[in-house]
Order: structure tokens, then sequence, then C-alpha cells
């Protein structure tokens, strides 16, 4: 937005130009006479601050207005930031020795903040839950921190799924993740399970001890048409049994914020955490979110850009980004969030210590 005049209450912004958005971000000829500051419960120079980069100086930024509304106010949540949230990992089944051992050296380093929890997949596109079930056996043997296992629909039957239960309640498993998973690309036998609620509820009327987290998509899943659809479906999830739910991740909190808003108006009242995915590679972080359906804003997407040829700066300044929006969703109440490790130490362990 460039050479343009705003006009309302004698209230002048004019050649307000927001190309680059961070380094690059002029603001001029902002007639601050006519803004009426005292009387505006709305503090235009506190907006323009979170336009800026996060590590960025500030030098427009003035005392807060005492009537100046917080997007957790708006949004509803609680503005007294949590003190120590909870964070928890997740972790994909490794295939090779070489990967095995990697994943254990990552699980005790990021043991050093006990977390909640680790996750471990299903596996890429529902291939296998041996790898899992095994993963999980064999990080078990080292800690004492909960792991909670995926559990996919795809080909999968009832005696498959109590069987499976079974021998992770043995191993001391006492909460899962259900998802609808994705279809492979060899035809499978069709299961008992074509949605995630129906496996919840039969988890439920069997598994009374047992926790179900299921999925959530604030902005919109990557097979669905219509939000209002997601919507219902996740509803039908939450009552059928499922206590707590992960959302795909996301760079928008506002979408975010608004998904907890709608489900919230229809009932809804478990525990949605925020599904944080560090941004580390230009090539990879595009190729999910096409996947995916998350949105990249255009004023990330244009430093990614930039940044593509220089690694380096590429990871500072993703850091940065998803730190500063794990800031924000604590800020705005946030209790509990989920990083997609990507099986790596860091940024993740970086980034969630900058929150507790």
């Amino acid at each position: 937005m460039s050479n343009s005049t705003i006009q309302k209450n004698d209230f002048k912004v004019t050649d307000l130009n927001l190309d680059g958005f961070h380094n690059d971000y002029k603001v001029a000829d902002i007639n601050l006479a006519d803004l009426g500051e005292k009387n505006m419960s709305l503090n235009m120079k506190n907006i323009l601050t979170h336009l800026h980069h996060p590590h960025s100086v500030k030098d427009y930024q003035g005392d807060e207005d005492p009537s100046t509304i917080k997007i957790s106010e708006y949004w509803g949540k609680k503005t007294n930031q949590i003190q120590n949230p909870k964070i928890s990992f997740e972790f994909f089944p490794p295939r090779s020795d070489a990967a095995k051992k990697s994943l254990k050296e990552v699980h005790r380093k990021l043991s050093s903040i006990n977390p909640e929890y680790f996750s471990v997949t299903f596996g890429a596109l529902g291939s296998s839950q041996n790898t899992t079930f095994d993963t999980i056996v064999n990080l078990l043997k080292d800690t004492k921190i909960p792991i909670t296992p995926h559990l996919t629909c795809v080909g999968t039957n009832k005696k498959q799924v109590t069987n499976l239960l079974d021998e992770y309640i043995i191993q001391g498993v006492n909460q899962v993740m259900v998802l609808k998973g994705d279809a492979p690309n060899t035809i499978v036998k069709k299961g008992d399970f074509e949605y995630a609620n129906e496996m919840v509820k039969f988890i439920k009327e069997n598994y009374e001890n047992i926790d179900i987290l299921v999925a959530a998509y604030p902005e919109k899943h990557p097979h669905s048409n219509c939000v209002g659809k997601d919507i219902d479906f996740f509803v039908d999830k939450v009552n059928s049994g499922a206590t707590r739910a992960v959302t795909q991740y996301f760079y928008n909190i506002d979408a975010y914020f608004s998904f907890v808003d709608e489900v919230q108006k229809l009932g809804v009242d478990i525990p949605i955490i925020p599904g944080i995915m560090p941004i580390t590679s230009y090539d990879n972080i595009i190729n999910f979110s096409k996947n995916c359906s998350a949105e990249i804003p255009s004023w990330i997407l244009n430093r990614l850009k930039l940044y593509r040829s220089d690694a380096k700066s590429l990871k500072e300044f993703g850091e940065d980004v998803v730190s500063e929006m794990c800031l924000k969703l604590k800020a705005g109440g946030v209790k509990n969030f989920h990083f997609y490790s990507m099986n790596r130490v860091e940024p993740v362990l970086s980034i969630a210590k900058r929150i507790l």
C-alpha cells in the first residue's frame, strides 16, 4: 500500500509505504496532531510496531496508551502471559541405524527442558505403524517423559487398533494422536475407520483411561474446499471424545485465534495447542506449505526469497519470526506449544527456551 491517503475523523496518513515491511519500511507524513490520541481507543503507533521486524529498532514506539486494544483482548483471551507454558516435540520414525542413533541424541538434548511429552508420527503417507512402535519402545528406554504415538485410519481395522493399543499400554503409553491419515500410493485394504472421529469414538468407548489428541486446521484442511465443513468435522472429533487438539502449523496468529473463537462458540472447550514449524530452508517450507495448505504471509515470503541463497541469514530470520510468533501467542493466553522438530535439536530448542 503506497501513495494513498486514509481519512477518518480528520485523521490522515499519507504516503504509507509498507513495501518490504522490515528494514525497508517507511512511514512519512503522518499528521499526529489530527489523530486525537487521547480520545482514540486504538493506538496507531503500537499497531505500526507489530509490522516491524521483531529485532529491529522501533524509533517510533512510544509508551503504551492505557486504552490500547490488545489482540488478546479482542479475541477474548487472557492478557496476562502464561509464565510456564508446556512444551512438546514431534519426531518421525527414523529408518537407518545412523538416523536412529541421531534421534536418540536429539531426544536426550530436547529432554533437558523437561517437555510435557514427545510424539512420534505414523510414518510417511501411512506407510507403517511398526516403525512408530519400535521408535517409541526404543526412546522409552531412556526417559520417563511420556511419548504419544500417532494412529491413522487408512487401512486400519478395529482389531489392529485394539492390539496396538494393548501393546502401547504395556509400554506405559496413556495418550494417542488420532488422524485420518494420507492414503499411500499403493492400494490398501479398506479399514474400519473412514474418518478420525470414528476411531476417536471407538477408542473412547473401549479405553476410557487413554487421552486422545486430534488435529485442527486453523486455515484449511489441505483436502477441503470448505472451511465450514472443516470446523464441523473438528467439532465431531471433539464430541466423539477427543481431549486435546494440535493444529497444523501456521504463521498467521489471527487465523489461530479466529479458529479458536469460532469453535468455542460451538461449544468446544478442549485445549487447542498451536503446532509450530521452524523455518530453516526455503525449498522445504515452500513445499511443506503447499502440501498442507499453510499460508506464508507475503512479508515473510519476500524475506525468505531474499535470503534464499544465504542459509545463515535465512535461519536467523526464520528463528526470529517463529520466536516472535510464539511470544505473541503466549501473550494471547496460549498455554501449550507443540514443535515439529524434524528430528533436529535446533532451532526448536532455542525457540522453546525463549518462551519458557
